[in-house]
């Protein structure tokens, strides 16, 4: 019988820390604060921000939103970033995608500076993760390796295979998984026989945006799937995997919803409880 991991639960274990450690270490001064930004009104990126600033509520820290037209020009967004990156109640800046396209997201998300960076998208955070140094790194991957560490999945000497290579999913993952001892292969758009690369994966991520490209021919018995991906249908929302098809045949499987969407979001309490923690180092390092 396939066992189901929750993330639901696993993310409020998280995020319950966070809110301790910010009761005990903050007791007076100035707590964490999280600034959102949203440009225009796409209803899917409003949902998702509201969910982020709750959580910041819940955590006690403080929360900061901007919300813009979906007309605003890119020198508008930019100001509103560096307006945020020198307020010092700011202790971390999300910029919500996707972002209008008119507008540059790469060129806005790298103004953000490094030490806010809870999204861990910016060049530099790239750079930091890529040479294993300190940075914030991002919080879906993030999540992906909480969300197995809980499970107790074995990572040091396990076979992963990721399938999609997104720069907000994919290739961070890999990174994170390769740190841990993993031996991972990476699968994509031109990827010529998927079922190759999945098969033999003791522990399969799936990140692709594609509904339902994973089925019970592409995971061995026993295998831990992972499903990133979602999806609205008119029966309710679904992920990348045809989750139904595996059971009794994955060892684990992360439902959608309730696996690692709340595990990103408890992953930027996470990165911002740091961002913190991070910005106070450095305003004691004397200049």
């Amino acid at each position: 019988m396939t066992s189901t991991i929750d993330g639901s639960k696993i993310a409020r274990r998280i995020r319950d820390r966070v809110a301790h450690r910010i009761a005990e270490t903050f007791r007076t001064g100035q707590v964490p604060g999280l600034a959102t930004i949203l440009v225009g009104d796409d209803p899917a990126s409003a949902v998702y921000v509201a969910a982020k600033r709750r959580a910041a509520r819940e955590a006690g820290m403080g929360e900061f939103h901007r919300h813009l037209p979906g007309d605003a020009s890119q020198d508008g967004v930019a100001a509103v970033i560096d307006e945020l990156a020198h307020d010092p109640g700011v202790s971390g800046i999300l910029l919500q995608l996707p972002l209008p396209a008119h507008l540059d997201a790469a060129a806005l998300i790298d103004r953000i500076p490094v030490t806010k960076d809870v999204d861990g998208l910016t060049t530099a955070s790239a750079g930091l993760l890529a040479r294993d140094e300190r940075g914030l790194r991002p919080c879906t991957p993030s999540g992906v390796i909480e969300l197995l560490d809980a499970e107790g999945v074995a990572l040091q000497g396990a076979r992963v295979a990721v399938v999609g290579w997104g720069e907000l999913v994919g290739r961070p993952l890999t990174q994170l998984l390769l740190r841990r001892g993993a031996t991972v292969t990476v699968a994509h758009e031109h990827t010529t026989d998927l079922a190759a690369v999945t098969r033999p994966a003791d522990i399969v991520v799936v990140a692709t945006g594609v509904r339902g490209l994973i089925g019970p021919e592409h995971i061995k018995p026993g295998a831990t799937v992972v499903d990133v991906g979602i999806h609205r249908t008119p029966t309710g929302l679904t992920g990348d995997v045809r989750a139904a098809e595996l059971d009794g045949i994955a060892g684990r499987i992360t439902p959608v919803p309730g696996g690692v969407g709340p595990m990103t979001i408890a992953m930027l309490m996470v990165n911002t409880l740091h961002a913190a923690e991070w910005g106070a180092e450095q305003a004691t390092v004397p200049a």
